[in-house]
C-alpha cells in the first residue's frame, strides 16, 4: 500500500499551519521529521465529528480539530506527549494532511465579491464642475503606466524564489518536509504581501511534490515541471520588476460582473476528482456563444469514496437560482437566468439575487450550440494553446476544449512504446495523410471508478462510428484529445450513410449525448454495429480498417528530438541538481543529436544547464559551499520555457497537418 493510500483518511490543512508547526521544531527534530511522518502514516485514523484521532503509541494520542474537514489553526493540532507543542508528532501529522488550498473550485460565494459596474451613460451637461474634475483626474491616472512592485512585494517574491530554487535543486527525492514547509512559509508571506498568484503556484508545487513522493496515482511529472516553471517565472518577473504587475500579483478571489438576463443551453457535465475534492462541473453556452460553468465540488476525506462522490454529485441540484434541475439534467436542458453574475473565467455566481427557471435545451446540431463545431480544428487548437499563457483565473471558460466531428478508426499502437490508442479521423480537419487528420483519443480521467475507461474500450470496438465529440486538448507532437462527451453528429450532406456501419443510438432521455465520465455506454447504444472484441491494452495494429485508407500513423517516424532537452529538464526535477552530471561522451552525443536536427538553441541551453549544475564552489577543505541555486534555477527555467514553447509549436503544427505530411513523406 502506497503512502497516499495510507493517508487518505486525514483531514486537509491550510498551508500556513504546516509552515508554523514545522518552524516550531528544533533542528534536531526537523531532521527526524520525514521518518516520523512515515511511521505516523502507518497508524490508524479515527474520526468523531470534527476531530480526527491518531494513537501514536499506548500512552500518546494525537488529535486534529478540523471544522469542515480543514485544520485552520495550529492550535487545532494537539498531542499528548511531553514535548508538545514543539513535538515531532504534530509536525508529522500536518505533513500527512493534504493541503486545503485546492478548495478554490469548491468555493461559491453567495454574493459577488466585486461586481463590475455597468457601462455608464454620458454625464449630463448640467453636472457640477466639482463632480466632473475627479473623473478627469481618474482618467489621467489610468493613462499613466503601471507602477512596479513595492519593496515589500519584491522581498516576498525573492523569498519565495529562493525557496522554489531550493526545492528544484533538491529534486523530488530530496525535497522533504523541511523544504516543503519553507516553501509554504514563503507562500504565506507572499499571500500577506498581496502576491496571490505566486503563493497559489507555490502551494500547487508542494502538493505535486507530495504526490510524487507518496506515489499517488494523480502524480504526473509533466504537471510538476509546469508548476515549478510557473512559480520560478512569476517570482523572477516580480523580483526584477518586469512584466505586468497586476497580472503577476493575481487576485484573492474571482470577481463577478453583472450579466443581467442569460439564456443558457446545457452542453455536458464532467466529473472532478483531485486528492482533496470530488464533484462535477457542468458546462453551458449562452445565446452569444460564450461558455460558462457551474460547479458542485466538495472536500472528501477518503480516497476510496472520492469517485462515488464525484459520480453522485451529478444528481445534485444545480446551485443557480431555484430551478429543480440536477447537473445531469442541466447537461441536456437549459436555464433562463435573471440577475446573473459571471466571472472572467466564465464561472456563474449563485448570489441571493439570482433567479433561474428551467427552459428547453438545444441539440448539439442546432444553434447556438452548433456554432462551437464550426470553427476549424487548427484554429481551436491555436486558441487553446494561447490561453495556456494566461493566469488560470483569467482564462475564458472552455478555452482548452475542442469541438470536433470524428469517425472512429479503431485502436492502433502509437508512440515510442507502441501503446494502443483509439484513433479517429477528424472531419473537416487539415489535409494531411490520406485526406484527413488522424487524432488519438484518450480517457478524460484515468480513475477506474469513473466511466471514462470502460466507455473508451467500448468505442474501440466500433470502427466506422461517426461522432460529435467534446474533449480537452492533450498537448503532444501528435494530435491527441481527452474525450469528455460524445453526441450524435449531423447527417452527412453527401452520400447516404452505410447501413453496415455503427451509429450512436442512446435513449431519448439522454438527448443524443453521453457524459463519458458519469454515464456508461451499453452495447445497445451502438446501433447496427458488428462490434469487434478488441481490448485497448492488447489491440493489434488496425492499418486495414474496412472502408478507410491504409496507413494509420502507427509506424510513422518520430519528430524532432526535443525529448533530449526535455528529459534533462524533468531529470533535474526528479533527482535534483546533482543528477545533471553525465559523462563527457553522453553530453557530446546529446549535443550532436540536437544540432543535427537543427535545434542549435536547445543544444546551447542544455550545455548551459549542465554547466550551471556543475558550477559548485568549494572551500579550502574541498567541501561544497552552499549557494542559493539562483544561477542553476535560471538555466533550468530557460531550458524549461524553451521546451514549453517548442512543444506548443509542435502541437499546433501537428493539428495543422504539417507534421503529418512531413512524417508521411519521411522528411522528419
Amino acid at each position: 500500500m502506497s503512502v497516499a493510500e495510507r493517508t487518505s483518511g486525514w483531514p486537509a490543512v491550510r498551508p500556513e499551519v504546516v509552515a508554523e508547526v514545522v518552524a516550531g521544531l528544533s533542528a534536531r527534530l526537523q531532521k527526524r521529521l520525514d521518518g516520523a511522518a512515515a511511521k505516523l502514516a502507518e497508524r490508524p485514523v479515527t474520526r468523531c465529528g470534527d476531530e480526527w484521532r491518531v494513537e501514536v503509541d499506548e500512552e500518546t494520542a494525537l488529535v486534529l480539530h478540523a471544522p469542515g474537514a480543514v485544520v485552520a489553526d495550529a492550535a487545532g493540532v494537539r498531542c499528548g506527549c511531553l514535548l508538545a507543542p514543539a513535538c515531532v508528532h504534530r509536525a508529522a501529522a500536518v505533513m500527512l494532511c493534504p493541503l486545503a488550498e485546492l478548495a478554490d473550485l469548491a468555493e461559491e460565494p453567495e454574493e459577488p465579491e466585486e461586481v463590475a459596474p455597468t457601462e455608464a451613460a454620458p454625464a449630463p451637461s448640467e453636472e457640477p464642475q466639482e463632480r466632473r474634475e475627479p473623473r478627469e483626474s481618474q482618467k489621467s491616472q489610468e493613462a499613466q503606466p503601471e507602477a512596479g512592485p513595492t519593496p515589500v512585494e519584491v522581498a516576498a517574491a525573492r523569498h519565495l524564489h529562493r525557496a522554489g530554487c531550493a526545492v528544484l535543486a533538491a529534486g523530488v527525492s530530496g525535497a522533504g518536509a523541511v523544504a516543503q514547509a519553507e516553501l509554504l512559509r514563503a507562500a504565506h508571506r507572499a499571500r500577506l504581501a498581496g502576491l496571490y498568484r505566486p503563493a497559489a503556484a507555490a502551494v500547487v508545487v508542494v502538493t505535486r511534490v507530495r504526490a510524487a513522493r507518496s506515489g499517488a496515482p494523480e502524480h504526473r511529472l509533466a504537471d510538476l515541471v509546469a508548476g515549478l516553471r510557473e512559480l520560478l517565472d512569476l517570482t523572477t518577473a516580480l523580483s526584477t520588476g518586469s512584466g505586468p504587475v497586476a497580472e503577476l500579483r493575481g487576485t484573492a478571489r474571482q470577481a463577478y460582473g453583472e450579466e443581467g438576463g442569460l439564456r443558457l443551453y446545457g452542453l455536458f457535465t464532467e466529473p472532478v476528482l483531485t486528492a482533496t475534492h470530488a464533484g462535477v462541473v457542468s458546462w453551458a453556452v449562452d445565446a452569444g456563444g460564450r461558455l460558462s460553468t457551474v460547479a458542485e465540488v466538495m472536500p472528501h476525506g477518503d480516497a476510496a469514496a472520492a469517485a462515488p462522490q464525484a459520480v453522485g454529485a451529478g444528481n445534485r441540484t444545480v446551485r443557480l437560482g431555484e430551478a429543480p434541475l440536477s447537473h445531469r439534467e442541466f447537461s441536456r436542458a437549459g436555464l433562463a437566468v435573471q440577475g446573473a453574475t459571471r466571472s472572467a473565467a466564465g464561472r456563474l455566481g449563485a448570489g441571493a439575487s439570482v433567479r433561474a427557471v428551467r427552459a428547453a435545451g438545444a441539440a448539439w446540431t442546432a444553434e447556438p450550440v452548433a456554432a462551437l463545431w464550426a470553427e476549424p480544428a487548427a484554429a481551436q487548437v491555436a486558441r487553446a494553446l494561447a490561453a495556456e499563457s494566461l493566469p488560470y483565473e483569467g482564462r475564458p471558460a472552455g478555452s482548452d476544449l475542442l469541438f470536433l466531428d470524428v469517425t472512429l478508426l479503431g485502436p492502433a499502437p502509437v508512440g515510442p512504446g507502441g501503446v494502443p490508442r483509439l484513433l479517429a479521423r477528424c472531419e473537416g480537419g487539415a489535409d494531411g495523410v490520406d485526406g484527413g487528420l488522424v487524432v488519438g483519443l484518450c480517457t478524460g480521467h484515468e480513475h477506474p471508478g469513473l466511466a471514462f475507461r470502460a466507455n473508451l474500450a467500448l468505442l474501440a470496438t466500433a470502427p466506422g462510428l461517426r461522432l460529435r465529440v467534446i474533449g480537452r486538448l492533450e498537448r503532444s507532437d501528435r494530435p491527441e484529445l481527452r474525450l469528455l462527451a460524445i453526441g450524435t453528429p449531423p447527417e452527412p450532406s453527401t452520400a447516404p450513410e452505410d447501413p453496415g456501419l455503427p451509429s450512436l443510438a442512446v435513449p431519448a432521455d439522454r438527448a443524443d449525448r453521453v457524459n463519458l465520465g458519469l454515464e456508461r455506454l451499453q452495447t445497445a447504444d451502438l446501433q447496427a454495429a458488428d462490434l469487434q472484441t478488441t481490448n485497448l491494452r492488447t489491440a493489434a495494429p488496425t492499418d486495414a480498417v474496412p472502408g478507410f485508407p491504409v496507413g494509420l500513423p502507427s509506424e510513422a517516424p518520430y519528430g524532432p528530438p526535443v525529448h533530449v532537452l526535455g528529459r534533462r529538464v524533468e531529470q533535474a526535477v526528479t533527482t535534483g541538481r546533482h543528477a545533471l552530471a553525465p559523462s563527457a561522451a553522453t553530453a557530446a552525443a546529446d549535443g550532436s543529436l540536437l544540432r543535427a536536427a537543427g535545434l542549435v538553441t536547445a543544444a546551447e541551453l542544455l550545455d548551459a544547464l549542465r554547466a550551471a549544475a556543475a558550477d559548485r564552489r568549494r572551500d579550502v577543505f574541498g567541501r561544497v559551499v552552499p549557494d542559493d541555486h539562483d544561477a542553476f534555477a535560471g538555466s533550468w527555467l530557460a531550458a524549461a520555457s524553451y521546451t514549453e514553447e517548442l512543444a506548443a509549436a509542435l502541437c499546433a503544427a501537428a493539428w495543422a497537418g504539417e507534421l503529418a505530411m512531413d512524417r508521411h513523406r519521411g522528411e522528419v
